[in-house]
């Protein structure tokens, strides 16, 4: 047996090992529990009294030997592959994919600086609303038609809470605590209970603004509108105004722009008028600067909202606002230049 550890000695000295994979069979063939040094551990008790001290010290010198060369091979390799992976610090970088601003948040920023140059603060609110702020204070008596003009997605257990319609609660909630001269603009998601179509959505984005000050009328109004227009769309779009209904405004209008997608000719996007319309507004009902504790007598005011994923098919020139939602990165990748 003594000269069976020598012979295994002598293998464990000249066995070549190259790599990681022979390494691994070095130590499944000698070290692992079921290897030969471990076998031998198991005949050490049937070894004669008068050899045993000899064969303990023969057998733990070949076992330290054999872990000695495992452990120095282990550290070897692992020092190469270290130095295979480390990467040159002075090699060209690879190309990083730059990333883009979705177009709507692009149009909302713009649509926002356009009117905070001429002194339209921003102002936001929740998403999730209560009736008051969205109905209530704006003229939406419960009981009235008006409320049938939009589908609203109410929370079941408390019919007084629910998503919001549109951006027009923060105008509620800024006159309540606010008192004029008011000057701001309202972004935000908002929900209907729409269907979903090339041309709507029940998500989207407004943005609506609110001016209210001594002897405010309609032709300033009027003004801000094509200075929106203009500033938005191009010097040589067209505008126009047509008479509208909303709860909380009198009188109301329809703000309209030519459209660019066919330049005029009908299309179906503009539903082969020629116009599309991009805003709605008007002069701030006196009831509603009443339910804000706002004296009418002395204050008028009027309104405006428009729709972003609209505004951005017309920028754009989108004819499918359902490819917003859609996170397709060839489409998202067309506006990095826009950043």
């Amino acid at each position: 047996m003594l000269d069976q550890i020598e012979q295994i000695f002598k293998e464990i000295e000249i066995l070549p090992i190259n790599n990681l994979a022979e390494l691994e069979v070095f130590r499944i063939k000698y070290l692992s529990k079921k290897g030969i040094i471990s076998q031998l551990f198991e005949d050490f008790k049937t070894v004669p009294n008068e050899i045993k001290k000899n064969f303990g010290q023969q057998l733990n010198n070949l076992k330290i030997a054999g872990q000695a060369k495992y452990d120095a091979c282990l550290s070897e390799f692992s020092k190469i592959n270290v130095i295979q992976t480390k990467k040159d610090l002075s090699a060209p970088s690879d190309n990083v994919q730059i990333g883009s601003r979705h177009p709507i948040s692009l149009i909302k920023n713009e649509i926002c600086q356009i009117f905070g140059r001429i002194g339209f603060n921003i102002s936001e609110g929740p998403e999730i609303e209560d009736d008051w702020h969205v109905f209530s204070a704006l003229n939406f008596p419960s009981e009235h038609p008006a409320r049938d003009m939009q589908d609203t997605f109410f929370i079941e257990k408390n019919p007084d809470i629910l998503l919001r319609t549109h951006t027009s609660s923060v105008q509620i909630r800024v006159m309540e605590r606010q008192k004029p001269p008011i000057r701001i603009v309202m972004p935000g998601r908002v929900f209907r209970n729409e269907a979903i179509s090339y041309r709507s959505h029940c998500i989207f984005h407004q943005i609506e603004g609110l001016y209210i000050d001594k002897n405010v009328s309609f032709a300033d109004l009027k003004q801000t509108l094509i200075y929106y227009g203009k500033e938005m769309f191009g010097s040589g779009v067209k505008i126009r105004l047509r008479p509208s209904y909303f709860p909380f405004t009198e009188p109301s209008a329809e703000m309209d722009i030519s459209c660019s997608l066919c330049k005029g000719k009908g299309c179906n996007v503009c539903k082969h008028s020629g116009w599309l319309e991009v805003a709605g507004s008007g002069m701030v009902d006196p009831s509603v600067l009443e339910n804000c504790h706002i004296d009418s007598s002395n204050y008028s005011g009027f309104a405006f909202g428009m729709g972003v994923e609209r505004t951005a098919m017309l920028k754009y020139d989108i004819k499918d606002l359902r490819i917003y939602f859609e996170n397709d990165i060839r489409f998202l990748k067309q506006f990095s230049a826009a950043l």
